[in-house]
């Protein structure tokens, strides 16, 4: 296995086990959705994001933000001090991202405002020639959105070929299933429709996640991920409680020895 994916994939485990402990610690919610985005975040932090290069990613779906805190944490970001103040009064790590951190560039959390502001990213770059890259996760929910197909719109017609745009497709909302809450199929042929590049993947599968994002193309390239709520916890796997929950300290405890197997 080649080097970098390995590192991934180490990568990816200490995140789970950093956003498990702080949920346990801070009583926070969101669990299974911050678990969702890991083996992706992990491997754009890995491979793409770095303090050397002015490449951008945007986490639209905000309330996966101990996901992103975790991953500024591990690559030097942000300090340990900074990351275990999270949701402490007075801290900068609120409970949804903030642009008062390092490599966070807007706020989130208010869903379908972060993939717009990802278009004004791009756009900018390529009005100066930058070969920067943008990247944006939003979540299946958010493409009930309104702003969602807009910004999908503009990307196309102004060929923001620079842009990544990632759905983070683990099939549940807050309240249900996504496709009965309000139906998402086809997706692929929504934004084919829409003149993307459609590329879809197990999110889950780093020689897939790999592939999709080295593939050069012509157009604004939408990575479907295909990802289970809650992945690497097989207790939690797509189960919705967890959309709220916390652990407790025998789940916890259990947790972390799951993914240390």
């Amino acid at each position: 296995m080649d080097e970098k994916i390995k590192n991934t994939i180490n990568l990816s485990k200490k995140i789970r086990k950093d956003i498990i402990y702080l949920s346990f610690l801070k009583k926070t919610a969101h669990l299974g959705s911050s678990l969702s985005c890991v083996d992706i975040i992990s491997y754009i932090y890995e491979l793409i994001i770095n303090k050397k290069n002015n490449n951008k990613f945007i986490l639209s779906k905000g309330h996966a933000a101990s996901t992103i805190y975790s991953a500024l944490y591990r690559k030097k970001f942000i300090s340990e001090k900074i990351f275990f103040s999270y949701c402490e009064v007075g801290s900068s790590l609120e409970e949804h991202p903030s642009p008062n951190i390092r490599g966070i560039e807007c706020a989130t959390g208010s869903l379908g405002h972060g993939f717009p502001f990802a278009n004004g990213l791009a756009l900018a770059n390529k009005i100066r020639n930058k070969k920067e890259k943008t990247i944006v996760m939003i979540s299946d929910g958010e493409c009930n959105e309104g702003t969602t197909w807009e910004a999908a719109m503009f990307a196309s017609a102004q060929n923001l070929k620079n842009l990544t745009l990632i759905i983070d497709y683990n099939k549940w909302q807050a309240t249900g299933r996504s496709d009965k809450i309000l139906s998402l199929k086809p997706l692929d042929k929504k934004f084919q429709s829409f003149g993307w590049e459609v590329i879809s993947i197990n999110g889950h599968n780093f020689n897939q996640i790999n592939r999709a994002f080295k593939k050069k193309n012509k157009k604004p390239k939408v990575i479907i991920a295909n990802t289970v709520k809650g992945s690497g916890i097989k207790s939690i796997e797509d189960d919705n409680n967890w959309h709220y929950r916390s652990p407790n300290h025998e789940e916890l405890k259990y947790f972390l020895k799951e993914l240390d197997k």
